[in-house]
């Protein structure tokens, strides 16, 4: 594995972040930026499935809605965090609170799933209304989790080097 991490930190992806004059500097920004289009228009949604906000909307339209949003800063995120561990890929992966960020990443991932399948299932009534106890659960470890994320991707700033 070190032999891969090794030869990812050698490629011209990695050293954007590495050797660039600003290329470090934009690329987080660019992460950040992501994380607030991703998360912050996610963060609506799960409000929504709470039943804490905007409890006038259907669930199915605020998604809609939003959804163009979070998906646009997720790619954002995830392209420039590849190119952010590409540079340092051995020091990340060394790294407990990036193993954690990556754990707690697919465990969104995976309630991500079970919410669109709920959401497949739910009758039109209920999305008109309070949302049911499965929906206010995935919605509270959708917050629970993106906030270990963050909270991971700080602490890593402050650990890794």
């Amino acid at each position: 594995m070190l032999e891969l991490l090794e030869w990812l930190e050698g490629t011209g992806f990695a050293s954007i972040a590495r050797e660039s004059l600003y290329g470090f500097q934009i690329l987080v920004a660019i992460h950040i930026l992501g994380l607030i289009f991703s998360i912050g228009m996610l963060l609506w949604v799960d409000l929504r499935m709470l039943g804490v906000s905007l409890s006038d909307e259907r669930l199915s339209e605020v998604y809609r809605a939003l959804s163009k949003w979070f998906f646009l800063g997720f790619s954002m995120m995830f392209l420039s965090g590849a190119a952010l561990f590409a540079g340092f890929a051995t020091a990340a992966y060394g790294n407990t609170y990036f193993r954690i960020k990556i754990v707690v990443i697919v465990l969104a991932g995976i309630n991500a799933v079970v919410f669109h399948t709920l959401v497949k299932r739910m009758p039109a009534h209920i999305d008109a209304g309070a949302p049911p106890k499965p929906i206010r659960l995935s919605g509270m470890l959708s917050v629970l989790f993106w906030s270990i994320v963050i909270l991971c991707g700080r602490l890593m700033s402050y650990s890794l080097f």
